[in-house]
């Protein structure tokens, strides 16, 4: 069994994978790193787990229109291998402006004890996945 190390918001994982697979799997790293590195970018360092949170929605959003795009084209293959309309690419749906980042409004005390909180249970979720991490990778 192979292992990487990927390297996401500059903390270091050690990944298992098949033997052989190391290549793919430091690349897929890597291309997880670009797109947290984007969300740093527009939001800040606003924790491990809310920027794998929303790198993992980014990335699901590009693999559900990758996906769509692959029904539309295995569709029009099936009509022109049965006669039908001659092929052409679909027209590619435009994607929406990524969403500014936002604008954090004044916190009242009571909210900003919560937000502290929210951000320490955060960083024991972290923690604990970690140690997870370690037990069984």
């Amino acid at each position: 069994m192979g292992s990487v190390q990927v390297t996401v918001n500059g903390r270091a994982y050690s990944v298992a994978c098949d033997d052989g697979q190391e290549a793919h799997v430091t690349r897929l790293g890597s291309y997880l790193e670009q797109k947290v590195g984007q969300l740093v970018k527009a939001v800040g360092q606003v924790g491990d787990a809310r920027l794998l949170v929303m790198a993992s929605l980014t990335i699901t959003d590009e693999l559900v229109d990758t996906d769509q795009a692959l029904t539309q084209l295995k569709t029009l293959v099936a009509k022109g291998s049965q006669g039908g309309e001659p092929l052409s690419m679909p027209a590619a749906a435009p994607r929406p402006a990524p969403p500014p980042p936002p604008v954090v409004p004044q916190q009242a005390p009571h909210e900003a004890v919560l937000a502290e909180a929210l951000e320490s249970l955060a960083d024991r979720i972290e923690a604990i996945a970690a140690e997870l991490e370690q037990d069984y990778l």
